[in-house]
């Protein structure tokens, strides 16, 4: 089967491209003794956090409990939601222990109770780390207050949770606007969680990981003393965000759209296949300041995006292009298109079309898609 004969707008993912990623990443982190633990928000594909462990992840993160189960049943044994569990869903989480080892996140000391209280009524332990907030302002303790260690040491000394380390994600850096300052968000990120670990450390509680997780910044993050585990997700594809903020280049986007041209209207306006359902709403960021929801390659087999065509409005079915010059594109073209983000791209489509160049190799299911809860 050749690109021609696939139904649009569909989401394509390069075999080829995604195994470079996965092994570039692998031997960067191994390079400096540090575990890689990819994010499979990413990907939410069984059979890519499969490829990704057996090239040397030690296990996975997921966004929710959802994704977890879907990756549990599949016989993924490690698996870490670096996000801020209720205590509702110990039932859940007691589910998961009995098939995988599972690990999760707490920022909140009355959550870390209930934590407590639910794993000690069920006789059952389970591992926890502290997110701690380095400059995104999301989730995460400060970690200048003065009681942040004590904030530590307290869950750590809490019955049913096993206090592994302190984790953080540098969400800040998807707006650095070069190198130099996501350098200096991941040296920032790395030195503000040892500090905090060496206090943690003199009251007596031992810190056995220290993970980051953010592809813009993983780059530099390997390169820091103290980190134990880096955590990117995107990496596996990229996307234009991570070609304009530096992480990737246009060889390295995995997943592309293809679309088709469904009209023409006057020399500057051409209308995709490929709405918000297909490209999502998402913009780009990074020092290019890209424009538009998506780059148009030259052609199918192309690395290059069109400069002159941009997708400056989606609707839901539909996607208005501006051309700054009298376009080449007809009815019935096909196009191809590198998302801003390719993570929601991936959850938008039940399958996806794994590709060789032109050559479609098989159609394989998005195993976690939809699985917010």
């Amino acid at each position: 089967m050749q690109l021609r004969d696939l139904p649009t707008p569909c989401v394509l993912v390069d075999r080829a491209r995604v195994e470079r990623n996965i092994e570039r990443m692998q031997a960067a982190a191994g390079a400096r003794g540090l575990r890689l633990r990819p994010h499979a928000k990413t990907h939410k594909s069984v059979e890519f956090a499969r490829l990704q462990i057996e090239r040397g992840a030690v296990g996975i993160c997921c966004a929710k409990l959802g994704e977890a189960e879907v990756f549990a049943d599949a016989g993924v044994r490690d698996i870490r939601l670096p996000y801020p569990l209720n205590p509702v869903n110990a039932p859940r989480v007691l589910g998961l222990l009995d098939r995988s080892r599972l690990s999760f996140i707490v920022d909140h000391m009355d959550v870390a109770r209930g934590w407590s209280e639910a794993m000690t009524a069920a006789a059952r332990e389970v591992d926890v780390l502290v997110k701690v907030d380095v400059g995104f302002h999301r989730c995460g303790i400060n970690p200048m207050a003065p009681d942040a260690s004590e904030f530590v040491t307290t869950v750590a000394r809490l019955k049913g949770l096993r206090f592994r380390g302190l984790l953080s994600h540098a969400g800040h850096a998807y707006g650095a606007m070069s190198d130099d300052e996501a350098a200096a968000i991941a040296r920032a990120e790395a030195g503000i969680l040892t500090g905090l670990a060496a206090r943690v450390r003199a009251a007596g509680v031992a810190v056995e990981e220290i993970s980051v997780g953010a592809t813009p910044t993983a780059r530099f993050s390997a390169r820091e003393e103290g980190i134990t585990e880096l955590r990117p997700g995107n990496y596996i594809y990229y996307d234009r965000t991570q070609v304009a903020l530096g992480a990737a280049a246009w060889r390295d986007c995995a997943l592309t759209v293809l679309a088709r041209v469904v009209t023409v209207h006057s020399p500057d306006r051409v209308i995709f296949d490929s709405g918000s359902k297909t490209l999502t709403n998402d913009l780009a960021r990074g020092a290019t300041n890209p424009q538009g929801f998506g780059a148009v390659l030259t052609s199918v087999d192309s690395d290059e995006p069109d400069d002159t065509l941009v997708i400056e409005r989606l609707s839901e079915e539909h996607a208005t292009v501006r051309a700054a010059r009298p376009s080449r594109l007809e009815p019935g073209d096909f196009v191809r298109i590198v998302p801003n983000h390719s993570c929601v791209v991936s959850n938008l489509v039940d399958h996806v079309w794994v590709v060789d160049g032109d050559r479609v190799i098989e159609r394989m299911d998005v195993s976690a898609r939809g699985r917010i809860t």
